[in-house]
C-alpha cells in the first residue's frame, strides 16, 4: 500500500487505526489516576491537579509534539525512531547513532512492561467480586496465550482489533460522562492553574509527574506504527480517542471527589465509578482492550527488530512471514524473549500498582532520544531557527522534568526496565561497533586489474571446472572493487574455474520499501555484477531475487545460462549455479586493545547464536559454499624464535 493511499481518511482506515495505534495509550485510564492519588486520603486539590496535569500532558506532549509535529517526519509513510534515523543520518552527524540505539532499546524494554501492567490492571478488577482472588496465574495464562498465537499471525484476530477498541473508547467515554454528571465542577481542572498548584504546593507535587507521565507513554507508538495506518487516519481518529480518554479521566476524578477524605486502599477509580451491574462487562471489555494493546506492542517490537537488523543494529535472526499481509512478520527469538520478560515482570511485581514504579522511565528516555533526532530533522527541512529553538526549549523542559520525576522510581522498580534497556543497548552497540571495526580492515582491490586473470582462468581446461556460474556476495560499494579475500578465494585458495563469475552486492537504502537492482557487465559473457537496492524493511531474499534478475536478463538476451557441458548444452539444460559466502572469524593472530577485544568477542558470540550468512541472505539452496576467512585486525608482533641444532 502506498503512502498516498494510506493518507486517505476512510471509515475502514479509522477503524483499523483504533485497533493498531491506540491500544497502549488507550488503556492508560486503568492505572494513571490510581498512581497519582496513591494511598493518601483523597484531597480535591490533588484530584483536580492530577487531572489538569493529564489534560495538558495529552495536549502538549501527545497532541502537539507527536500528532501535529512528529508525524510529519515520515519516511515514505513509515515512522519510528529507526525510520527517523534514516532520514537524518544523511546530515553526516556520526553521534546520532547514540540516541537512535538508546531510543530503540528503550522502546523494546517498554515492550516487556506494557503487556504486564495492562493485562494485570484489567484482571485486578476481579478483586471487586473476590478480594482474595489470585490474579497472577490468570495474567500469565493470558500473556502465554497471546505470545503463543504470534507464530500463526494475527490476520484473523486483527479483524476484531478495531471493533474491540471502538467498543472500549465508547465505553470509557460514556462511563466518564455519567460520572461527570454527578460532579460537573470537576471540569474546571481544564484550567492549568490546578496543575501548577499541584506541582508547587503539594508536598510530593513535582514527583507526581512520574505518575502523570503514564498517560502519554503510548504516544511513541503513534509514530512507530504510522506505516500501518497513515498520518491522516491517526490524526483524525486521535480527536475521538483523546475525547474518550479525557471524559474517563474527568469521570474518575468526579468519583474520587465523592469519597473525599477516604483512602483508595485496593480500589481502582476506573472500576469503582462503574455501576455494580456493569462491572463484569467492564472487566471483559478492559481485558480485550489490554490484549489488543499488548498485541500492537509485540508487533511493533518485531518491526523494530527487523529494521534494526537491516540497519546493522541487531544480530541476524530468523524472521517468518505467517500471513500475506504487508509488514506482518514473526521473529521467534524476540517473541520468546519478550514472553520471558513479561512473565518475569509479573512474577516479580505481582501487582500492577508495583509495576507502575518500573513503567515510564525507559519510554521517557525514548521520547527524549526521538526529540533529539527530531531537532536535526527540523534543520534538514529548513524550519526557521525560531521554531527549532522554541521546540528545544519547550520539550527539553517538559521531557527532562518528567525524566527527573521518573528517576525517583528507579529504586522502587525502575531499575528493572533500566537493566532491560541497558542489555538491549549493549547488544545493539556491540553489533554496530564491531562491524565498524571489521570494515576498517577489509581490503578492497580494483577488479579491472584481475579481469584478464579471471578470463584466462575460465579458459584454462587444465583446472577442473568448479561451477558453470560462480556467485560471490561482496560488500564493496564501488562497482569496480571487490574484497581482496574474494580474489584470493578464486585464484589461490583453490583455483575456481567457472564459465561465468557473478558478484552480488546488497545496498540497504534509507527508504523503507525500495526494491531496485542494477546490472553492470564487466566482461561480456564472463563477469557480471548485480547491485540490489533494498529498503530497510525489505527482507534480503537474495536467492529468489537473483533468480528473478537472471530470468530477466535471459529474456532480454543479455546472458546465456545454458549449460556449457556439451552433452547437457545440446538438451538446453540450465547450467549449475554455486554461491560462495565469505564468513569471517576472529583470528588468534591478534593483539587487541581491551575495548575492541570485548566488542569483537561479544560480536562473534552473538554471531554464533544468530543466523548463518547464507540463511540471513535467503540462500536456501544446497549449492552454497561457506569459506572461513580469518579476521586479523592487529597482528601479533614479531615472534623471537631461535633455531637450534
Amino acid at each position: 500500500m502506498s503512502s498516498s493511499s494510506l493518507n486517505k481518511v476512510t471509515l475502514g482506515g479509522l477503524l483499523v487505526t483504533l485497533g493498531i495505534i491506540f491500544g497502549d495509550i488507550g488503556t492508560s485510564p486503568l492505572y494513571v489516576l490510581k498512581a497519582i492519588v496513591g494511598k493518601e486520603a483523597i484531597n480535591p486539590d490533588t484530584v483536580l491537579g492530577g487531572i489538569s496535569c493529564i489534560f495538558w500532558t495529552l495536549t502538549l506532549q501527545t497532541t502537539l509534539k507527536y500528532v501535529v509535529l512528529t508525524l510529519r517526519a515520515d519516511n515514505k509513510g513509515e515512522g519510528g525512531i529507526f525510520s527517523l534515523y534514516t532520514l537524518v543520518r544523511r546530515m553526516k552527524v556520526k553521534w546520532l547513532v547514540f540516541p537512535t540505539i538508546i531510543g530503540g532499546a528503550a522502546l523494546l524494554a517498554d515492550g516487556v512492561i506494557t503487556p504486564s501492567i495492562s493485562v494485570s490492571s484489567a484482571i485486578e478488577g476481579l478483586r471487586y467480586f473476590d478480594p482474595n482472588i489470585e490474579t497472577v496465574p490468570i495474567v500469565i495464562a493470558i500473556i502465554t496465550m497471546l505470545f503463543l498465537i504470534q507464530q500463526f499471525g494475527t490476520k484473523f484476530v486483527g479483524r476484531f482489533f478495531g471493533p474491540i477498541m471502538l467498543t472500549w473508547f465508547i465505553t470509557i467515554g460514556t462511563l466518564g460522562v455519567i460520572s461527570i454528571l454527578t460532579a460537573p465542577h470537576v471540569l474546571k481542572a481544564v484550567n492549568p492553574y490546578y496543575a501548577y498548584k499541584l506541582l508547587v504546593e503539594h508536598p510530593q507535587g513535582f514527583w507526581l509527574m512520574g505518575a502523570v507521565f503514564l498517560c502519554t507513554t503510548g504516544a511513541e507508538g503513534l509514530y512507530s506504527d504510522m506505516g500501518h495506518c497513515g498520518r491522516s487516519n491517526i490524526r483524525t481518529s486521535w480527536g475521538f480517542v483523546k475525547l474518550s480518554l479525557l471524559l474517563n479521566y474527568f469521570g474518575q476524578g468526579a468519583w474520587l471527589m465523592s469519597i473525599e477524605g477516604e483512602q483508595l486502599t485496593d480500589r481502582n477509580p476506573f472500576y469503582s465509578m462503574m455501576p455494580d451491574s456493569f462491572r463484569w462487562i467492564g472487566i471483559i471489555i478492559a481485558t480485550g482492550a489490554t490484549v489488543v494493546a499488548s498485541q500492537a506492542l509485540i508487533s511493533a517490537s518485531f518491526t523494530l527488530i527487523n529494521e534494526a537488523i537491516r540497519l546493522n543494529f541487531w544480530p541476524r535472526v530468523r524472521i517468518k512471514y505467517p500471513t500475506d499481509m504487508k509488514g506482518q512478520i514473526y521473529i521467534p527469538s524476540i517473541n520468546w524473549m519478550l514472553y520471558a520478560g513479561c512473565v518475569a515482570v509479573v512474577l516479580f511485581f505481582k501487582d500492577s500498582s508495583r509495576m507502575e514504579a518500573a513503567y515510564g522511565l525507559t519510554i521517557n528516555i525514548d521520547m527524549i532520544m526521538t526529540s533529539t533526532l527530531l531537532v536535526f530533522y527540523l534543520q534538514l527541512r529548513r524550519y526557521p531557527w525560531a521554531v527549532i529553538a522554541l521546540f528545544i526549549v519547550t520539550y527539553a523542559t517538559i521531557e527532562f522534568s518528567f525524566l527527573v520525576a521518573n528517576l525517583s522510581k528507579f529504586v522502587h522498580g525502575g531499575y528493572v526496565s533500566m537493566i532491560i534497556s541497558l542489555a538491549m543497548i549493549y547488544v545493539m552497540w556491540a553489533w554496530y561497533k564491531a562491524r565498524k571495526i571489521r570494515n576498517r580492515f577489509v581490503e578492497f582491490v580494483k577488479l579491472k586489474e584481475y579481469i584478464p586473470l579471471l578470463r584466462d582462468l575460465s579458459h584454462d581446461f587444465s583446472i577442473p571446472k568448479y561451477a558453470t556460474h560462480l556467485v560471490y556476495l561482496t560488500s564493496a560499494n564501488m562497482k569496480e572493487e571487490v574484497e581482496a579475500k574474494v580474489i584470493y578465494s578464486i585464484l589461490q585458495k583453490q583455483p575456481k574455474r567457472a564459465d561465468m563469475y557473478w558478484f552480488v552486492h546488497v545496498d540497504v537504502m534509507d527508504e523503507p520499501y525500495t526494491m531496485d537492482y542494477q546490472v553492470t557487465t564487466l566482461l561480456k559473457g564472463n563477469i557480471i555484477r548485480i547491485d540490489f537496492r533494498l529498503g530497510f524493511r525489505i527482507a534480503p531474499r537474495i536467492n529468489l531475487m537473483f533468480r528473478k534478475v537472471v530470468e530477466d536478463m535471459v529474456r532480454n538476451f543479455e546472458v546465456d545460462i545454458t549449460s556449457r557441458y556439451e552433452s547437457l548444452g545440446r538438451k538446453n539444460l540450465i547450467g549449475d549455479f554455486r554461491f560462495v559466502v565469505m564468513e569471517k572469524f576472529l583470528s588468534y593472530e591478534n593483539e587487541l586493545p581491551f575495548y575492541e577485544k570485548i566488542i569483537l568477542d561479544t560480536y562473534f558470540l552473538f554471531k554464533r547464536m544468530s543466523l548463518s550468512e547464507e540463511r540471513a541472505f535467503g540462500l536456501d539452496t544446497s549449492s552454497v559454499t561457506i569459506e572461513k576467512v580469518p579476521l586479523i585486525i592487529n597482528p601479533v608482533g614479531e615472534i623471537n624464535l631461535k633455531r637450534i641444532r
